[in-house]
């Protein structure tokens, strides 16, 4: 009796074990699912890091500080030059005055005197003389200045000064091609084309000396009257 008892206890014990294992087996996903999402319910969620909101960028640009103006200095404006004339002798004197002063005129001066003719030319005139250089006595033949410049050929020497001088103020621009009365009596044939005059066989190489008592032309040769 005992032992069916004790038999009738085991099983009972067996089967209430068999019953826990299993009613075990079904609860295990379960608790699992619940482990999870007590799991899940504890575990604070990670604290986001709040960004902070970066302000826009702003659209304004600022100003740029202009960059200092170097001011360079202004290119100095081109002078042009007009073409300067030939020089010309200021009237400060007479034609002898003038022709005294001038280094190109030694032996006119010298013959001037010779001829006597100095008191005339610084006279009241006016007068145009077409007056030789140093260099147009000098082309002379060799011993003809100083054969001039003698006393005893002073007329002759007169006579071929005079032939460079016209009564009247003529300048340049007056001067006309023909025949131009001179002091000592004949003519001379001028020529002129352009800018270029010609008396006789010589050229006027600087026009226009300015005197107080008339112009002088010089030219680059002796001219003679006729019979000469």
């Amino acid at each position: 009796m005992k032992i069916q008892t004790v038999k009738h206890s085991v099983s009972k014990v067996a089967g209430l074990i068999a019953i826990a294992l299993t009613t075990a087996l079904f609860s295990l996903p379960a608790l699992a699912g619940i482990g999870e999402a007590v799991n899940r319910m504890n575990q604070k969620p990670q604290s986001s890091s709040k960004e902070t909101p970066t302000a826009p960028a702003s659209t304004t640009t600022e100003p740029t500080a202009p960059a200092p103006m170097t001011t360079e200095p202004a290119a100095p404006t081109p002078t042009t030059q007009e073409p300067q004339s030939k020089p010309q002798a200021a009237a400060s004197g007479t034609i002898v005055d003038v022709a005294s002063s001038n280094s190109s005129f030694k032996t006119l001066t010298a013959a001037l005197k010779a001829a006597g003719l100095t008191q005339q030319l610084s006279g009241k005139g006016p007068y145009t003389v077409f007056a030789p250089t140093d260099a147009a006595f000098a082309a002379l033949p060799e011993g003809t200045v100083e054969k001039l410049l003698k006393p005893e050929n002073k007329e002759v020497l007169k006579k071929i000064l005079s032939y460079h001088v016209v009564s009247g103020k003529v300048e340049s621009t007056d001067l006309k091609t023909g025949q131009v009365q001179t002091v000592e009596g004949a003519p001379v044939e001028v020529s002129v084309s352009g800018s270029s005059v010609m008396v006789n066989d010589a050229k006027v190489t600087t026009p226009d000396i300015k005197a107080t008592n008339g112009v002088i032309h010089v030219i680059d040769k002796v001219i003679l009257p006729p019979g000469i």
